[in-house]
């Protein structure tokens, strides 16, 4: 179990960016680059349930493929953290420092708050999502108030009222209609003139018979020139009414007319306005239903935040904690970079100089075995001229010899028994140096050999 601490231990400080050789001597950092590397951890984590809730919100897909994207998402926020914190060697120098410093806290701000808006709608989405329905609820009323102002649907209640005009003249059969009133009146006016006639004529009939009767007028009964003026008078007056009553007929013959022409146009246009008003609503209806399933299904991350705004314009106590808030999941965010920064302030300690000891130690002893293959490629080919100097002096003295050997042969006599044979040395290519070029190369390799060996404590850094 202790083996497995101190294995973890050492992860943790890899991930803070610890040279583990160098940490080997230097065993007092450990405890600061395994700190460090559990605020990466934590950042990390951070990162991966705020992406999660960003994924499902945005998209709401199934929460184990969130919960899959959020580690990706923070595992590629601790490799950038990380890259932050390698990135910034110990370094004295305070304008250095904020030159390094400057931009790396500011891609960490950057981080923080893209971890920080997730994490923060969640904390509010009870309040968020009371207030998602209000604005719902008033997107729809503005955007039905915007239909109803549509130039499209404009002339939809003129329409709605022609019908309902149209059906109740075809019920009535023309008796609705209110166009007719002009034609209504004259038969009015005409059964006026009737009623008027018909009271003349009734006063002229009580008139001649009480004539008759000797009741009034001269008082003399019986039908004297009294009784016969007054039944003239009355004769003529049943004349005008039997002419009132022609016209009072005419006037109703001509509006049941009307009304009959009135109920065949409007049950004639009643089925073409019916067609239209049907296409009208139809159209009003699909875009009213488009607009309210794009409406309802609108609770993404911008109206979640628009949501929040609202709350925080409205609610000063929920606006400060939504800034506490956020600015606490940002400060975790921005924390490594800010810690590494702080300890390039301070003091080298150990384990920095050390690193600047190997650093120094591996760059001297690079330029050592520069120097040394330069030294042997050198005398590798002043060994290669030498050889080849020694091989033309041989060949030269062969061929010397093979010609003291032929100006022997010519001055004794032919009697004389020949010499014995010169034996010579077999001729070579003149790009063979003989083992000469082979001890030469085995010297190199040697030599090489024992300049390139590093120190058995040396190990390689990891990646």
């Amino acid at each position: 179990m202790r083996f497995r601490r101190a294995r973890i231990g050492n992860g943790m400080a890899v991930l803070a960016g610890a040279r583990p050789d160098v940490l080997a001597a230097a065993p007092g950092a450990r405890a600061k680059f395994v700190a460090l590397g559990g605020v990466l951890l934590s950042t990390g984590g951070l990162a991966a349930v705020s992406a999660a809730f960003a994924v499902h919100m945005a998209l709401g897909v199934w929460w184990p493929f969130a919960l899959v994207v959020g580690l990706g998402w923070g595992a590629v926020v601790v490799n950038l953290d990380r890259m932050l914190l390698v990135g910034m060697a110990h370094d004295s120098s305070l304008k250095r420092n904020l030159v390094l410093a400057v931009p790396r806290v500011a891609l960490a701000l950057v981080l923080g708050v893209v971890v920080a808006t997730p994490l923060t709608l969640q904390v509010f989405h009870k309040e968020i999502d009371s207030e998602i329905v209000t604005m719902q609820a008033e997107a729809a009323d503005a955007y039905q108030a915007s239909l109803a102002s549509d130039s499209r649907f404009a002339g939809l209640p003129e329409l709605e009222q022609r019908i309902a005009d149209e059906e109740a003249i075809v019920a009535s059969g023309g008796r609705s209609d209110e166009s007719l009133a002009v034609v209504r009146a004259s038969v009015t006016s005409a059964q006026a003139a009737v009623d008027q006639a018909v009271g003349v004529s009734r006063e002229l009939e009580a008139r001649a018979q009480c004539e008759l009767d000797g009741t009034c007028g001269t008082g003399d009964a019986g039908a004297g020139s009294a009784f016969q003026q007054a039944r003239a008078a009355a004769d003529a007056q049943a004349a005008v009414v039997a002419a009132a009553r022609r016209e009072l007929d005419a006037a109703m013959g001509a509006v049941a007319d009307a009304e009959v022409r009135s109920a065949s146009l409007a049950a004639a246009s009643l089925d073409g306005d019916r067609e239209q008003l049907a296409r009208l609503s139809a159209e009003q209806d699909r875009l009213q239903a488009q607009f309210d399933a794009e409406n309802e299904g609108s609770g993404g991350i911008l109206l979640r935040l628009e949501a929040l705004d609202r709350l925080g314009d409205r609610n000063a106590t929920l606006a400060a904690a939504q800034f506490m808030l956020a600015l606490l999941f940002m400060s975790v965010e921005i924390l490594p970079v800010l810690m590494k920064l702080l300890l390039n302030f301070s003091p080298p300690t150990a384990y920095d100089r050390l690193a600047a000891l190997r650093d120094g130690g591996d760059i001297e002893i690079e330029e050592l075995a520069q120097e040394s293959r330069k030294t042997v490629a050198r005398a590798k080919e002043e060994l290669l001229v030498m050889a080849e100097r020694e091989r033309i002096d041989r060949q030269k003295e062969a061929i010397q010899a093979r010609r003291r050997a032929a100006i022997l042969s010519l001055s004794e006599p032919k009697a004389e028994a020949p010499a014995s044979p010169v034996v010579e040395e077999p001729s070579r290519p003149i790009w063979d140096t003989g083992p000469i070029r082979e001890l030469a190369r085995n010297a190199a390799v040697r030599t090489v050999r024992s300049v390139r060996r590093r120190p058995a404590d040396r190990v390689a850094e990891p990646v």
